[in-house]
């Protein structure tokens, strides 16, 4: 799956989420995908905080094979910015 279908599968889950901070998936030489609010894209910008992981965990992460709160204990993930808005993704993955 490419950067631009787990955008798109982000952007239905933020759409109803209530989320209003700005976060950004680096998946290195793979792309980024960043939510900031309501808005979902592949296009890198700054964010309150960056997770940094690899494409295929997020893939899992979006599709639910993998627990961030997992990931992060596991070293698959690392949070750098506000960590109180990766804590906040729970209401959006």
């Amino acid at each position: 799956m490419g950067m631009d279908a787990i955008a798109e599968k982000v952007k239905a889950r933020v759409a109803d989420s209530g989320f209003d901070r700005s976060v950004k998936f680096d998946c290195g030489n793979d792309g980024v995908v960043v939510i900031d609010g309501n808005t979902v894209s592949t296009e890198d910008s700054d964010a309150d905080c960056v997770i940094s992981l690899s494409k295929d965990d997020l893939e899992a992460m979006i599709a639910g094979d993998l627990d961030p709160t997992a990931a992060f204990m596991q070293g698959k993930l690392k949070v750098d910015g506000d960590m109180s808005v990766a804590m906040q993704l729970s209401q959006v993955l």
